[in-house]
């Protein structure tokens, strides 16, 4: 085990190395909740660059990255497009859109994660090994979740997630 993760919790160790899927809500997860809206009617939002490189981690260890996501979106799109990670979108019920996500993939519950920010995440949460939240989630998440990030949605927390789970399963370790 790396250095790094040494000091974890020896649960949260074994749930993460029973992992071959994560689960990301996109608004408030990758972005930071907020959005722009141009006087056209385009909406834009912020998020982290540091997450692309996470989430090539995360693969490089056998974890497939999902996005599932309650919004119609062109910028979910396009960000979804840019990180290479696959996406769902308009998902009326993001526990059924995420189930069939696995079924596809010949996997269950017992080996994902979800990462998610409010209430409509919290069937998801509820239902795999390692339910996240990020820093700044709704209150309403605290007890569902296994592990909080300390970053916040849009400022790393992908990345944060990414990273623990790349280390503990064995990736390598990024210089500190």
């Amino acid at each position: 085990m790396a250095a790094s993760t040494a000091a974890l919790d020896p649960d949260l160790v074994e749930r993460i190395r029973r992992l071959r899927v994560v689960g990301f809500d996109f608004d408030g997860v990758f972005t930071d909740n907020a959005v722009y809206v141009f006087q056209d009617g385009r909406e834009a939002v912020r998020c982290s660059r540091s997450d692309g490189l996470g989430l090539r981690r995360l693969e490089s260890v056998g974890i497939t990255p999902l996005i599932v996501s309650t919004e119609t979106n062109p910028v979910v799109t396009a960000r979804s497009q840019k990180l290479r990670v696959r996406c769902v979108q308009g998902c009326a019920d993001k526990l059924e859109a995420f189930s069939a996500l696995l079924s596809e993939m010949d996997l269950d519950f017992s080996a994902a994660a979800y990462v998610g920010n409010d209430i409509n995440d919290l069937a998801c949460l509820r239902s795999v090994t390692l339910p996240i939240a990020v820093g700044d989630a709704w209150p309403e998440l605290a007890e569902v979740v296994r592990y909080r990030t300390r970053r916040n949605g849009g400022e790393g927390a992908v990345r944060e997630v990414c990273d623990l789970i790349a280390d503990v399963m064995g990736g390598e370790v990024r210089d500190r």
